[in-house]
């Protein structure tokens, strides 16, 4: 009888032991680790809104951006406090050195340049934050972008082929298809009806999916369109789950929206699965490489493996190709359907520079569709170009993480702490770009984008250093392209019903849509 009650009284203590033990994890992790992180970065001279537990700035955030996002703005370029409300509104109080709070997660705001050239030059150490907590956000956040040290390395290596310049000139024929393809339907329209109205950000993103679906599959790209749907509905799930403060587990409950992307992510998975065996297939049986992007892909994997002497670790494996594709998917076309619609937007509201770019696309090319090198030779719509890059960057932010304590200038910052580069205030900085830095002026960059910056890092619409964003000229090129053949057939202005309003989804967007009208030249 007293052993059994000696039993069962170390049965009960080992049980309070261990929910103390739990209780005391959760409390450091939600309290204390917050709170010391906090001191840190007071003592260093940062400041922000006091710790709040598990929540931070959160709901304080999602209030602000609501209202923000409750009305168009004055077409100005001064979207700073529509798009980042909370962040503009930290750093108008509290200056540049200060932080806010995602959730329980503490983020200082980097925006002096040697601060960013050292965050971005030092990206093993400042290391890429894709919501690293919640599973559900991986899948979309994916590929060689969300990948750090040995692994990042090696799919960037094998990817790389695929984007060089040489590759990028063989695109050039599937990308001129797509786009005659749609302003022959513009022109029909305009032809017999004067004009066409066209909301342009849904229609560059289908039409650069398109694009995407070509370049990347081939023959098999009309499988693409599913895909592409899948990847939009999956977008718009992802935003909604990294806004939503973090709770352990939450992701695994079978809630209607972790059930719905789960079952994206397979449908997606199974028809890349698909697509790639038959391909690895044809190719071990001799067949010829097809020259898209999974066929260049697939060719530096397997040239890899052999080159590595098929070690282990060596190498993509098939479900790491199939997360580069999807990878290829949302980026590529993300980025040149969102470049190409607020250039349309900034010249319907700038003819001037829209004459001086058709001017120069019709001195160059004529009537001709356009080539791979007189393309590169475009100035004025390559400042055109860059100049939207810097007032609509798709990304308006880069988000790094540190995962141990690091030197950041004169600054100690310790591990768990997030650094934001906020790109779209950067961009804005009148000590950099001056006092028109608001303004819609290509002309900063008649030099270049060293001149216009004096040497600094302070222009990162592809991000910068060692991860630049490996499909920059990929998403240039096809901007060049789709912009002068555009340019060759019509001259556009805004709809009166435009209203300007950017808002972002990960990539930064016209919420009220993008209405403009195209007249046949």
């Amino acid at each position: 009888m007293e052993s059994d009650l000696l039993l069962g009284n170390t049965v009960a203590f080992s049980f309070l032991v261990a929910i103390l033990l739990l209780a005391w994890r959760f409390l450091n992790w939600a309290w204390f680790t917050p709170k010391r992180l906090e001191k840190c970065l007071r003592q260093q001279g940062f400041a922000g809104h006091p710790y709040r537990f598990m929540v931070g700035d959160v709901k304080d955030s999602a209030l602000m951006l609501q209202e923000a996002m409750s009305k168009p703005i004055p077409f100005n370029n001064d979207i700073v406090s529509r798009i980042i409300p909370h962040i503009d509104t930290t750093i108008k109080t509290y200056g540049i050195n200060s932080f806010t709070w995602m959730g329980r997660i503490p983020r200082i705001h980097v925006m002096e340049s040697e601060l960013i050239k050292e965050v971005l030059t030092y990206a093993n150490k400042f290391q890429k934050n894709f919501d690293v907590h919640n599973p559900l956000a991986k899948f979309l956040l994916t590929g060689v972008g969300s990948f750090e040290g040995d692994k990042w390395s090696r799919h960037r290596r094998i990817i790389a082929p695929a984007f060089t310049l040489d590759k990028l000139k063989t695109m050039l024929p599937a990308f001129a298809i797509c786009y005659d393809d749609l302003l022959n339907k513009w022109a029909n329209v305009a032809t017999s009806e004067g004009s066409i109205t066209v909301d342009v950000f849904p229609t560059f993103d289908t039409l650069t999916s398109d694009v995407i679906s070509k370049v990347a599959f081939g023959s098999t790209y009309d499988e693409g369109g599913r895909i592409f749907q899948l990847l939009k509905e999956l977008m718009e799930l992802t935003i909604q789950v990294i806004r939503d403060v973090y709770i352990p587990g939450w992701s695994y409950l079978p809630t209607k929206r972790n059930q719905r992307m789960k079952k994206i992510n397979k449908e997606m998975k199974d028809m890349l699965r698909d697509i790639i065996n038959k391909r690895v297939k044809a190719m071990k049986a001799g067949e010829p490489y097809e020259d898209d992007l999974l066929g260049i892909l697939l060719e530096s994997n397997f040239e890899e493996i052999e080159r590595q002497g098929n070690k282990v670790n060596v190498g993509m494996t098939i479900d790491d190709v199939i997360e580069e594709c999807k990878l290829f998917y949302f980026a590529g076309q993300e980025t040149t359907g969102i470049l190409l619609t607020w250039t349309i937007i900034l010249l319907s509201k700038h003819p001037e520079w829209q004459q001086r770019a058709r001017d120069e696309v019709l001195q160059t090319f004529g009537n001709n569709k356009p080539d791979f090198e007189k393309l590169n030779h475009l100035k004025y719509v390559s400042m055109i170009l860059y100049e939207v890059l810097r007032l609509y960057p798709p990304v308006i932010d880069l988000t790094k993480i540190v995962h141990d304590e690091m030197k950041l200038g004169n600054y100690s910052i310790p591990a768990g702490v997030q650094v934001m580069l906020p790109t779209v205030m950067i961009h804005r900085d009148k000590k950099v770009w001056g006092q028109d830095a608001l303004e819609f002026n290509p002309m900063r960059f008649a030099d270049g984008v060293a001149k216009a910056t004096k040497n600094q890092v302070t222009y990162i619409p592809f991000s910068w250093g060692p991860r630049v964003c490996l499909g920059q000229n990929f998403a240039l090129l096809q901007a060049k392209l789709g912009l002068a053949m555009i340019l060759q057939r019509f001259s556009f202005e805004l709809s009166s019903s435009y209203a300007h309003a950017p808002f972002t989804v990960l990539t930064l967007q016209p919420q009220y849509g993008s209405h403009a009208i195209f007249r046949k030249l």
